[in-house]
Parts: C-alpha cells; sequence; structure tokens
C-alpha cells in the first residue's frame, strides 16, 4: 500500500509542469561600446530573477541602432539598443527609413546620453570637420546609428563622401587598429563616455577628438529636434585636454508591441529595482536619474513599462 501510494504521488509531481521559460534577447552593438555591456548588465538583472519570473535574457551584440530597429521588426529581437534619432525615424517613416515606418515599435526607456566622438590622429591635421576632405575616414557601416548621424552632420557641413581621400564603412570597433596602422585618419563613433573604444585609440597613438560645432550644427539642431549640444570630457582620453563640443541623443531600449507585457515589465522593473546598482556599472550612467529615463522617449511607450514606470510613482 505505501509503495502503491509513493508511486502515485511521484507521477503526480513529475506531471506538473514547471514554469514555462520564455527567452528574449536584448540587440546591442560592437562589444567595445557601451551598448554591448548594457544590455549585458541588463540581462544580468533580469536573470537573477528568472527563477521566479520565467524569463531568460541573454545579449547579442550587432550592426547598432538600425540593425536592432529593423531586426525587432522582422521578429528575431525582442529588445534592441537604439539612438532616439534612429528610434523617431523608424517610427515616422523618415530618412533611411522613408516610405516604411514601424508604427509598432515601442521605447520602453531612454537609459543614458550619448555623444558622437570624432576621432583622428594627432599628425592627421584634422583639427576641424572641414579638414577631413581629402583624408581617409571611416563613417561607420551602412544600417547603423553612428552612421545615420555622421552622413547628417557631413551633410549639414557640405562634405560630400566623394571628397574623402578613402571613405571606410566599417564598424566603429575597427577604428581604433585602423588608426593605429594608418589605415586611416580618423573614425566617427556614437558612444557612452567614457568608452573602451576610445581608450584602446588614445593608448596606442596620440589622437585628437574633433568638435563638432558652428553654425551648421546649430542649423542641424533646429532642423533636428531629437538631437542635443554636449561635451565629451576632457579627463576621458589620454591626449585629450579639453572639453570637447558635439551633439548627441539619447540610448533608448526599444521592443515592440508583438512583445507581451509582462516581458517587458520585467525588464523595466529588474532595472528599476535595481537602479543604483545599475549606475555603478558604467561611468556613463553618472548623470541619469530614474526620471531622466523618460527623457528623450521620441516614439510610444510600451505597456508593459507603462506599466513598471506608474507602480515606481514615475508615471
Amino acid at each position: 500500500m505505501k509503495k502503491s501510494v509513493l508511486s502515485i504521488a511521484l507521477v503526480g509531481a513529475l506531471s506538473i509542469p514547471a514554469m514555462a521559460v520564455q527567452f528574449v534577447t536584448i540587440g546591442t552593438g560592437g562589444v567595445t561600446g557601451t551598448y554591448y555591456p548594457t544590455g549585458g548588465a541588463v540581462c544580468r538583472m533580469v536573470n537573477k530573477l528568472k527563477k521566479q519570473t520565467g524569463i531568460r535574457c541573454t545579449v547579442e551584440s550587432t550592426g547598432g541602432s538600425v540593425y536592432n530597429v529593423n531586426t525587432i521588426k522582422a521578429g528575431e529581437l525582442d529588445f534592441g539598443i537604439a539612438q532616439s534619432d534612429t528610434v523617431y525615424q523608424a517610427y515616422n517613416g523618415h530618412g533611411k527609413f522613408e516610405g516604411k515606418a514601424q508604427k509598432e515599435l515601442r521605447s520602453v526607456m531612454a537609459i543614458y546620453p550619448e555623444l558622437l566622438a570624432f576621432v583622428t590622429r594627432k599628425d592627421s591635421g584634422i583639427n576641424a570637420l572641414a579638414d577631413m576632405k581629402g583624408k581617409k575616414i571611416n563613417i561607420d557601416v551602412p544600417g547603423s546609428g553612428t552612421r545615420m548621424t555622421t552622413d547628417i552632420i557631413m551633410d549639414a557641413e557640405s562634405i560630400p563622401a566623394s571628397s574623402l581621400s578613402l571613405k571606410s564603412e566599417l564598424k566603429s570597433t575597427e577604428g581604433p587598429n585602423m588608426l593605429k596602422d594608418k589605415k586611416i585618419d580618423g573614425y566617427f563613433g556614437m558612444f557612452g563616455h567614457p568608452t573602451a573604444n576610445i581608450k584602446d585609440a588614445s593608448n596606442s597613438v596620440d589622437i585628437n577628438i574633433v568638435p563638432i560645432s558652428g553654425p551648421a550644427i546649430d542649423k542641424l539642431i533646429k532642423k533636428y529636434p531629437y538631437y542635443a549640444k554636449g561635451s565629451i570630457s576632457g579627463t576621458f582620453y589620454k591626449g585629450v585636454t579639453e572639453d570637447v563640443p558635439s551633439i548627441g541623443v539619447k540610448a533608448v531600449l526599444v521592443s515592440s508591441t508583438a512583445l507581451d507585457n509582462k516581458a517587458v515589465y520585467v525588464v523595466t522593473k529588474a532595472i528599476l529595482d535595481n537602479f543604483d546598482d545599475f549606475k555603478k556599472l558604467h561611468p556613463a550612467y553618472k548623470t541619469i536619474t530614474k526620471k531622466s529615463l523618460l527623457d528623450g522617449l521620441s516614439v510610444p511607450q510600451h505597456e508593459g513599462a507603462i506599466k513598471a514606470f506608474k507602480e515606481a510613482g514615475l508615471l
């Protein structure tokens, strides 16, 4: 009798289904930028709670903003980190997304500010944007947020790509080594500062960070309101002794209406509940606040994120 009862109990226990695990993936950027460690930090926070929530998070290195937005639309990523300008243009069908508005795209939160850096060899003679004519410049891969912003700036400054002696279209992650090997004179990258990318460059070659400012840039900001002025601290990189003016955007965590509210809620709540620890993970997060996570959202917010922010008393 005891054996029969035990057998029945075992069969009953084994027939109870465990909580189904839902896997979500965050698309980021190059491994030396700020997107990748940001995605990794978010996933670690989410995965600490996977037994309670049933959500398992993984991070993927990708081609950046435009790639992430398009891959979310294709259903191959659940979340992605993208520049606020890219998000705005994708939702409204502007720029690279002309005629292809992605109305299902949703903001989760705006994480931290990013500033475009134009990094050059000090011996290149490039001290202003106009000096890049006749030089070898890496303008990043087609489809990246860096490339989109670089194209807009070059157009604003009347610098056609044909005026360069070499137009390189590799990821900004390749910039430091290309600069060191004298394959290029300079490269562009949109980063949260400080970034390992520029530190790598400055540790192997004498560099400049070229100012991105002036009347043409002022007009550009008026035309594209999701850009804002900022400065890259002269304390961040070897050989850079003064603050460098530039323009920037927000790095925004995005998803789509195709992803269920629970997954978005769990990811958002994990960040809000561990915000103090999150801020310590990268110097780029130093100035952010819980309220600033809602600044710079250029498209509607996902319902799952709205729920988490309301519970935290932020909406």
